[in-house]
C-alpha cells in the first residue's frame, strides 16, 4: 500500500485528505479515502483523560488475593481481575468529573493545563458523555461481582467526589483523604473475594504507607510553589517544609514498624519467620523514595515515579518475588 498526501483536495482543520494506492486482483485502480484526524485525536484524548498510568494504584486490589496465598485459586484470581478493571473504570469516571469541575483551576497551572479537557483536545461534551456511559457500566458490573466490593466502590466514588469539592483544602484532612483511596482499593480486593487469613498489620501498613506517599505529594508541591512563586493549592498556605517533614518522619517510621510486626505475627506466614527477609526491601523502599521527595524535588505525581525510577522499580520487582517465593514456593 502506498500512502501520499492529495494535493488537490480541499483542506480543513482536524481533516487531512490522504490517497491510497490500492492492489486490486484485475487492477490498480486509486481510491480515495478522508481520513478524520480529528475524532483519532479525540480518541487519544479521551484515553488519555482517563489516566490509564493512575492504574497502576489499582494493583492494590491484588493484595486479597496474593497475600491470603489465593493466587492460585483461579476463581479468585479471575474475579480479582475483574474487579481491577472495573475498579480502574470507576476511577477513570473520578478523573474525568474532577478535570470538569476543576477546568479553569487547571488551564492556571504548569502541568495540568496540559490535561486534554484543560487543553480543549477534549470537549468537554464528549468527556460528560464518557462519565454518563462509565458509570452506568462499571457501577452495575461491581454489584454483579460482589455487593462488599460494589458497596466499596460506591464509598470510593463518594469520597473522591467530597474530596474534590472540599475535602482537599482543609488541612491534614486532605491528605487523610489521599491515604484513604489507597486504602479503599485494598479493602476493594479484599471484599471482591472470600479471604480468611488478610492480616490487619496490612491495613496498618498500608493506611500509613499511603500517608508517606500523599504528605511527599505535598511537600513536593511545596516546593514547586516555592520555586515559581505561583500557588497552585490553597492548602499548601496552612503548610511549611519543616512540619511535612516531621509528619514524614513519624509515618515512615510506623510504615516500616508495622510490617515488621506483620512479618512474624501473621496467621498465616511461615513459622520460620521467613517472611522478615523482606523488610530490607521495604526500608529500602521508603527510604529510596524519601530521597527522590527530599533530594530529587519530586513526588507530585507518586505514579510517575514508579513508572521512572529504575532503582525502586527494581525494589518493588524483587520484593514481590520474594513474597510470592515464600507463599508459593517454601
Amino acid at each position: 500500500m502506498i500512502v501520499f498526501l492529495q494535493n488537490d483536495a480541499p483542506w480543513s482543520p482536524g481533516i487531512i485528505p490522504i490517497k491510497f494506492l490500492r492492489l486490486n486482483s484485475t487492477a490498480f485502480p486509486l481510491h480515495f479515502y478522508t481520513v478524520s484526524c480529528y475524532h483519532i485525536g479525540m480518541l487519544i484524548a479521551l484515553i488519555k483523560a482517563l489516566r490509564p498510568k493512575q492504574w497502576l494504584k489499582n494493583g492494590l486490589l491484588f493484595a486479597g488475593v496474593i497475600f491470603d496465598r489465593q493466587l492460585t485459586n483461579f476463581p479468585a484470581l479471575f474475579k480479582s481481575l475483574a474487579g481491577f478493571v472495573v475498579f480502574s473504570l470507576i476511577a477513570s469516571t473520578v478523573y474525568l468529573i474532577n478535570d470538569l469541575s476543576d477546568i479553569e483551576a487547571d488551564r492556571q497551572h504548569p502541568r495540568k493545563r496540559n490535561r486534554p479537557i484543560a487543553s480543549g483536545a477534549l470537549p468537554t461534551s464528549v468527556a460528560k458523555i464518557a462519565v454518563v456511559v462509565l458509570f452506568l457500566v462499571a457501577f452495575p458490573a461491581a454489584y454483579f461481582l460482589s455487593v462488599k466490593f460494589f458497596i466499596v466502590c460506591v464509598i470510593y466514588f463518594a469520597l473522591n467526589l467530597s474530596y474534590s469539592t472540599w475535602l482537599k483544602h482543609i488541612p491534614l484532612i486532605d491528605v487523610l483523604a489521599l491515604a484513604s483511596f489507597y486504602v479503599l482499593r485494598i479493602a476493594a480486593g479484599v471484599n471482591i473475594i472470600v479471604v480468611e487469613n488478610f492480616s490487619p498489620w496490612l491495613y496498618l501498613t498500608s493506611t500509613f504507607g499511603a500517608l508517606y506517599l500523599g504528605i511527599g505529594k505535598r511537600r513536593a508541591e511545596l516546593v514547586a510553589k516555592e520555586k515559581s512563586g505561583q500557588a497552585t493549592r490553597k492548602v499548601l498556605d496552612s503548610y511549611t517544609l519543616p512540619y511535612l517533614d516531621q509528619l514524614i518522619t513519624i509515618v515512615l517510621t510506623i510504615t516500616i514498624l508495622s510490617y515488621s510486626l506483620y512479618t512474624f505475627s501473621a496467621p498465616n506466614l511461615p513459622e520460620n519467620h521467613v517472611m522478615m527477609l523482606t523488610i530490607p526491601f521495604v526500608i529500602y523502599g521508603v527510604f529510596r523514595y524519601l530521597y527522590l521527595v527530599q533530594v530529587e524535588g519530586v513526588g507530585e505525581a507518586p505514579e510517575d515515579i514508579a513508572i521512572s525510577d529504575r532503582p525502586l522499580q527494581i525494589t518493588v520487582v524483587l520484593w514481590g518475588l520474594s513474597i510470592l517465593a515464600i507463599f508459593y514456593i517454601t
